[in-house]
């Protein structure tokens, strides 16, 4: 359990360790692993913490706002953040900030790479400059956590209300003493039948603390039901293409979404006609019966298909090319909990909003393009959108070449290959940014792609047991490129020509004699 836990972090996680001046870069292949009793140096303690668990959306979002202090007489800037092991590859974007000073970038924070069978695995984050003895620093964390809830009951009826669970620590897991804390803890409503230990409820929050003289690593269990009647949408899949055309002026977006619901399974079989009646009055339902997509001003030809074909249940509600529009889906069937539906979605926008044209141009007579478009866009949903694995493929013209780019998304690959389709010669230029535990907060984060400015880049290399080894990346958002004068007339000239061949091929065949007959 704990080794398959350590293999799906080294995928879901990502680590900050600036090494590379360019982000196509290969993975270090040093790396240390640490025994399994190894216990962080005791040089800081935890002055003040505050610690906000929030339990609103289908995932996990926690936010600990803590004064540290340097308790060791000399200056100290490695910080460690303990996880248990079984809950390490469900964490995502954490990050690590100084609380009062936000102008300042998150931290950098990396994995510790530990033994495969430790219970309790660490990140590390270094401070921007060393912590003087007795000095105190303002520093707020923040993560999310996927997958983390279990419907109970399992199953229900196809009408009934849907009650999570989550257990959880009432402190604060640290590897540090911690001299006063407490927990606050959100749920989306106040219909919470069951919880241990005995906080402070005030309507839809828990209170628990405070507590003075928390030991490192101390833990203490709590456990809630509540009540949560939407589905809890996760894809363990999303594939987005951005393909960008100089000669149309357009950029043509299309996503892949294999979803699933995660909730309460049904008790007995599925009644058509019970959710034909309950569409009237539309009550709180555990599946999924609708997604709202909202596209960028300008958007244009949204399409809507599935595995069987195009699917009609759809509404496109333009916003005139000043506001943003909104693309409203129904999916063929409700998706009821432990049901899965795949689909796409795409829509084409004016290049113009995304792509700016750099001043310096290269030897060779071309530009310099910097594409800014965002990462994640898609669904937008009350109860929030899960991703296990986000592909995203940025397709440059033909010819494009010298790509950086840069995006706040924490990446597990980066990738530049080629993308072959009609009437190319060389295939396209493709970026392809992959990314695991997202979440749909992450949306509009942009990537920028441009010129060859130096890009730094953050590489990490892990290896389990099995020698298996990850590169993770982590940037800020920007893609930029130079595309030559000759790359653009390609296109037009390979048209030319293939246009010329077929008549020349015309002419050639009817010069030719074929009739049958004596030669005079």
């Amino acid at each position: 359990m704990r080794l398959s836990s350590f293999i799906g972090a080294s995928g879901a996680l990502w680590y900050t360790v600036c090494a590379a001046d360019s982000n196509l870069s290969e993975p270090l292949s040093s790396h240390q692993i640490l025994p399994n009793n190894f216990k962080p140096p005791q040089v800081f303690k935890n002055a003040n913490l505050v610690r906000t668990v929030n339990l609103e959306k289908s995932f996990v979002r926690e936010t600990i706002n803590l004064i540290i202090e340097n308790t060791d007489s000399k200056p100290q800037d490695e910080y460690y953040i303990p996880f248990p092991a079984d809950t390490i590859s469900k964490v995502g974007g954490l990050q690590v900030r100084d609380k009062k000073n936000t102008n300042i970038p998150p931290f950098k924070t990396s994995i510790v790479e530990y033994d495969t069978y430790s219970s309790t695995q660490f990140f590390r984050t270094t401070l921007p400059s060393p912590l003087a003895p007795s000095a105190q620093l303002t520093v707020s964390i923040t993560f999310h956590i996927l997958s983390a809830f279990k419907p109970l009951p399992a199953k229900i009826n196809q009408q009934d209300k849907q009650y999570l669970t989550h257990t959880f620590s009432t402190y604060f897991l640290s590897a540090y003493p911690t001299t006063k804390q407490k927990t606050k803890v959100k749920f989306p409503s106040s219909d919470i039948p069951d919880y241990s230990l005995d906080p402070d409820r005030q309507g839809s929050t828990f209170n628990y603390g405070p507590y003075n003289d928390i030991a490192a690593g101390a833990a203490q269990e709590a456990r809630v039901r509540y009540e949560f009647t939407k589905p809890l949408i996760h894809a363990t899949l999303l594939e987005r293409d951005l393909e960008v055309s100089h000669w149309g002026g357009n950029l043509a977006t299309e996503e892949r979404y294999w979803t699933t619901n995660l909730g309460a399974e049904l008790k007995e079989q599925f009644s058509r006609v019970q959710w034909a009646v309950t569409q009237h009055y539309s009550p709180p339902t555990s599946a999924l019966r609708s997604l709202a997509v909202p596209l960028k001003p300008g958007s244009m030809n949204p399409y809507f298909t599935d595995d069987i074909g195009n699917v009609s249940t759809s509404r496109f509600r333009s916003g005139g090319g000043k506001k943003e529009g909104l693309l409203e889906l129904r999916p063929r069937y409700p998706v009821f909990g432990g049901w899965k539906y795949s689909f796409r979605i795409g829509w084409d926008a004016n290049l113009r909003a995304f792509l700016r044209t750099l001043k310096n141009n290269n030897s060779e007579g071309g530009r310099g393009y910097v594409l800014k478009v965002p990462f994640l866009e898609g669904l937008k949903m009350n109860e929030g959108v899960s991703y296990r694995k986000v592909e995203v493929r940025v397709i440059l013209p033909e010819g494009a070449r010298d790509v950086k780019f840069e995006t706040e998304i924490p990446l597990v690959s980066v990738e530049e290959t080629t993308h072959r389709t009609f009437m190319d010669t060389v295939g396209r230029t493709t970026l392809k940014l992959t990314a695991m535990n997202v979440v749909d907060e992450s949306r509009d984060i942009p990537i920028v792609v441009g010129a060859p400015d130096p890009l730094v880049l953050c590489l990490v290399s892990l290896c389990t047991g099995f020698r298996l080894e990850q590169q993770i990346l982590t940037c800020t958002s920007k893609v930029t490129y130079n595309y030559p004068s000759n790359a653009a007339l390609r296109k037009p000239l390979t048209i030319f020509g293939g246009i010329l061949a077929v008549f020349v091929t015309a002419w050639a065949v009817g010069q030719l004699d074929i009739s049958i007959g004596r030669q005079t």
